[in-house]
Parts: structure tokens; C-alpha cells; sequence
């Protein structure tokens, strides 16, 4: 079994890439763990997918990052799973409102890969063996910072957090038909920027320290 474990950058997951160099017997025969960084972006994130399908052909992608939170009754550093992903930034704005590529009837809210307008991962159950909260994600490629933005955002789509590449894992894994898992860690209040008022290190830790626990589940 090849399991992928994918990252924006190498930083986010480098706790739990430096354990398993370190502990070549981590993973038992037969099993395949590695660590990949596609870049910021769907667009980026795409691309790499591509690749590492075509190439590698894994068994099982899994997606692991920071994230922003919509919900500030959410503590900073707790990690979700993410079941269903919004593309939050394809579409217009007219007269101050919203529309997407739904709206537009550019798409069909059940035209595969979407189902009801979402892009949903219907392994949750299976792969969910800590039983980390399940929530949806939005997936933006400018980081939302306008009160209004965000204030939209929310009204219409709902979102718990917030990231720069889930809905490509779940587009590409879904057509392509490979298992796949978001693990985020919350870092940060949507909106926020000043940084000082980020939990970058701990939202890590505590990322890798679940991503680790995935592993051994998955390859014991």
C-alpha cells in the first residue's frame, strides 16, 4: 500500500516527515509513506496531483495543512477532518452579490465530481479512526481579509475553515478515484492577519502529531 502525504509547504508536516526517516520501521512491509509538497494554491496543488498520480499511483492521499477557522468558538490548534469542499473564488460579482458557477448554470450541482454543489469525500466513515470533528471547507486562492467577503462567504456557503487547496484534493481524488483525506489544523481566525495572534506552532504540532497517529492506524 503507497500512501502520499501531501502539503502546501514542506513546514507543515516536517515533525512527522523527520519520525518516519528516522524510524525505518515505522511502516511495516508492504507499505509505502511518502511525504510530498505541492506548493500554495489550487492551481499548484493541481498540477502535483497529477504528477504524483500518474507516477507514483498511491493507494491513499492524504492532504495535511493549516487552516483558517469561520467559527471563533473553535480553539486554535484543534484539527478537523474535512468532508465537504466549496470552490469559493470561480464566479462573479455583480452589483455586490455572489455567483458562482451554480448560479452562473455553468454547472449542475450534481454534475460529477459535485454532489448538491459540494465536493465531498465519502470515506470519512472509514477513514476516520480518531473520530476528529468533520466539517466543510472553503477553498479560496486570495486569503479572505474583507469583513464583507467574509461576511458573504459565510451566509452562502456555510464553511467552518478556511484553506488555499482542499477542493483541489477532493476535485482531482474524486475523478480520479483514489482515497483521499483532509486532515487541517486551525491556526488561525479567518480575517485575522495579525500574525502575532496566529498558533502556527502549535496548530503544527498538534497536525503532525494526528497525522502520525493516521499513519500508524493505516499501516499497522
Amino acid at each position: 500500500m503507497k500512501i502520499i502525504v501531501l502539503s502546501a509547504t514542506p513546514q507543515e508536516v516536517l515533525p512527522a516527515y523527520n519520525f518516519c526517516s528516522s524510524n525505518k520501521s515505522f511502516a511495516k512491509k508492504g507499505f509505502d509513506i511518502q511525504f510530498h509538497s505541492a506548493g500554495v494554491g489550487m492551481l499548484a496543488t493541481t498540477v502535483q496531483l497529477m504528477k504524483l498520480i500518474t507516477t507514483e499511483k498511491p493507494n491513499l492521499i492524504i492532504q495535511a495543512g493549516i487552516a483558517g477557522s469561520f467559527d471563533s468558538t473553535i480553539k486554535l490548534g484543534k484539527v478537523v477532518l474535512v468532508e465537504h469542499e466549496i470552490i469559493g473564488d470561480l464566479g462573479v460579482e455583480e452589483n455586490g452579490q455572489w455567483k458562482d458557477l451554480f448560479n452562473l448554470k455553468f454547472q449542475q450541482a450534481n454534475q460529477f465530481p459535485f454532489k448538491k454543489k459540494l465536493l465531498t469525500n465519502k470515506n470519512i466513515a472509514q477513514f476516520n479512526p480518531l473520530e476528529l470533528p468533520v466539517v466543510t471547507a472553503i477553498t479560496v486562492n486570495e486569503i479572505s481579509t474583507n469583513i464583507n467577503r467574509i461576511e458573504q462567504l459565510k451566509t452562502i456557503y456555510q464553511p467552518t475553515i478556511e484553506s488555499m487547496e482542499g477542493a483541489a484534493l477532493h476535485y482531482v481524488c474524486l475523478d480520479a478515484k483514489i482515497p483521499f483525506l483532509q486532515i487541517r489544523s486551525l491556526s488561525n481566525y479567518v480575517g485575522e492577519r495579525d500574525k502575532t495572534q496566529w498558533q502556527l506552532q502549535k496548530s503544527i504540532q498538534q497536525l503532525n502529531r494526528v497525522v502520525l497517529k493516521y499513519l500508524k492506524h493505516f499501516t499497522k
